[in-house]
């Protein structure tokens, strides 16, 4: 078998674009966002945050060693296709599960998350050996790593609730820490950034792509809870600042970020350093803090009048905080130095918080929105009249 024809065409025009089959595959994890989100809004209390928080980290790290591999691998050959397509069925699998992982599902969950990251590894592992031993020893690295912690994953879904937040929590740790420490492994050694030779457009199209996933579950979340709503002025005017904030989450991260950002990767000479910096680690506050918006705009337009308090707080007005925070992270290690503009739209989004029950959820949701529309404005007259790369 020619496995080399299965690998994608380096320099060539398609040789880095985003297949259908990948976008197909990407509808798998639309259906896990919302299972998140929905689990995140009906057990908001300090226990259920760090235990969806453990399912976000889980879900996003899926997806993100799946996307290194389609880096190299054709989504257009049919054993890349059989590939994601057994890749969809183990994460419909897993998303049906998160409502009870940490219940009678955990085993289904943490058994099926392991077998995806240690097979999907695996394949890509033997697609290399012949063409590219270099590239195969790094899958092959990765594959003892993510068996070590499925270990873990595996013997958290047997525990009882308080060892498999340990658990997995340690499979967390594991797998988070691997790419730092190079998958050293004994014998084998370590892979090096050199290595990693990766597409950074395919690498930022890809991420582009999940956070747009992300923002269309806020829309989704908006437009059902709003359709669910009396009709009132104040829930409409709830539902226009929600819009207007998804609207200014899509601009502060396309605007300047992404663009910019996919430029820089494309053009660097070390794409792996690069690429796990901006894309796999930054981007995940950035995930992170959309999906808590959406849990934001579902509390805000159930009940939109009263006090506020700090449960509609921390989502209304932390989603932003930490989506701003992921966007400082992730421009900064692009350009070097910290957007001004979103260090401002933090410090009014912290002082709001400390008077949040001086507003109703609707008004806190309008004050989140403007300080949005603050942040983008200011990055906007700061970069676009000089043509700055980096961000004021």
């Amino acid at each position: 078998m020619d496995k080399s024809s299965i690998l994608r065409k380096r320099g060539e025009g398609s040789g880095s674009k985003v297949g259908f089959v990948e976008l197909f595959y990407d509808l798998v994890f639309v259906f896990s966002i919302i299972q998140l989100s929905h689990a995140l809004a009906h057990h908001f209390t300090i226990a259920g945050v760090g235990e969806t928080l453990i399912l976000i980290l889980a879900i996003w790290w899926l997806w993100m060693f799946t996307t290194w591999a389609l880096n190299w691998l054709d989504p257009d050959t049919m054993a890349v296709r059989l590939l994601l397509f057994a890749m969809m069925f183990g994460g419909l699998v897993l998303a049906s599960a998160i409502p009870e992982a940490w219940g009678e599902k955990g085993l289904l969950f943490g058994a099926t998350f392991a077998a995806m990251q240690v097979g999907r590894s695996l394949f890509t592992a033997w697609i290399f050996w012949g063409n590219s031993n270099k590239h195969a020893l790094n899958f092959l690295r990765i594959a003892i790593w993510l068996a070590f912690s499925g270990a873990f994953w595996i013997a958290g879904g047997l525990a009882n609730h308080e060892g498999r937040t340990i658990l997995w929590l340690i499979a967390l740790l594991i797998e988070y820490a691997s790419p730092a420490l190079f998958f050293w492994v004994p014998v084998i050694g370590k892979s090096t950034i050199e290595d990693w030779d990766i597409s950074g457009t395919h690498m930022a199209e890809r991420c582009a792509l999940f956070v747009i996933i992300c923002i269309g579950e806020t829309i989704l979340v908006s437009g059902r809870s709003f359709a669910e709503a009396e009709m009132s002025a104040v829930n409409l005017v709830a539902f226009a600042g929600n819009f207007t904030g998804i609207c200014m989450l899509w601009w502060i991260y396309f605007r300047f970020g992404h663009e910019r950002a996919a430029h820089h990767i494309e053009h660097s000479n070390d794409p792996g350093r690069v690429g796990r910096a901006v894309f796999t680690y930054a981007h995940f506050p950035i995930v992170a803090g959309i999906i808590l918006c959406a849990v934001g705009a579902e509390f805000v337009l159930a009940h939109p009048q009263g006090h506020s308090g700090w449960k509609e707080a921390a989502a209304v007005l932390g989603g932003p905080m930490i989506f701003l925070l992921g966007n400082i992270w992730f421009k900064g290690a692009v350009w070097g130095r910290v957007p001004l503009s979103h260090l401002l739209g933090l410090v009014l989004l912290a002082l709001a918080v400390l008077v949040h029950h001086l507003f109703a959820p609707w008004q806190l949701s309008l004050v989140a929105a403007m300080v949005l529309i603050v942040v983008s404005v200011l990055e906007w007259r700061a970069l676009k009249p000089a043509g700055n790369v980096v961000p004021q």
